[in-house]
């Protein structure tokens, strides 16, 4: 596994960096079983130290956590543990729904953009125009998934949402965490 750890405007020591590896390597062993790298980021907010960690696993799935504490390696032990708590979910789900991924998660690529927003007030004049400014362009990857993995990818990255192509029907869908605290599927239809 390829290990990649940095602070931001601080400087990490080599027992730490150890510490990092010894520890991720011991949680990927148990449950990821073929992680192929990790990014370990430490910063400082204000008096306590921020550790962000991605682990990519080898089915394309990522695992993500962050942790805040005013010791250093106690940020990063409470980034471990939230790590291996979602890897541990992670593997159960995989051994309840007795699917294995032996293959890789294909992907294909999709262009991002972020759009400038459009705070306007009372006083500003009405735009010329209803077309947003792009801010940014950049390449998205969007990886082909059934409908559980899929689910199962967003929570582990803590994200709001993931934008994935269906494997059984090879269309663009999304799953989202909605305001009630389920999942919602978003399949739009062909016909």
């Amino acid at each position: 596994m390829r290990y990649q750890i940095s602070g931001k405007q601080i400087e990490i020591g080599q027992a730490l960096q150890t510490h990092v590896q010894d520890s991720l390597s011991t949680i990927a062993e148990k449950y990821a079983g073929r992680p192929t790298d990790a990014t370990v980021i430490f910063s400082k907010s204000g008096s306590e130290f921020v550790c962000e960690t991605a682990v990519h696993l080898s089915t394309g799935l990522t695992a993500s956590a962050k942790g805040h504490a005013h010791e250093i390696y106690a940020s990063f032990e409470a980034t471990a543990d939230k790590l291996e708590k979602q890897l541990r979910r992670y593997k159960r789900r995989l051994k309840d729904h007795h699917r294995e991924r032996t293959t890789p998660i294909d992907v294909f690529g999709a262009a991002s953009y972020i759009l400038a927003s459009s705070e306007a007030t009372n006083d500003d004049p009405e735009p010329d125009s209803l077309q947003p400014i792009i801010v940014a362009e950049m390449e998205t990857r969007i990886p082909s998934l059934s409908v559980g993995e899929a689910v199962m990818q967003m929570e582990i990255a803590g994200a709001p949402l993931l934008v994935f192509r269906n494997e059984g029907q090879d269309r663009v869908n999304v799953v989202y965490r909605r305001d009630d605290g389920n999942v919602g599927w978003i399949d739009p239809r062909t016909d």
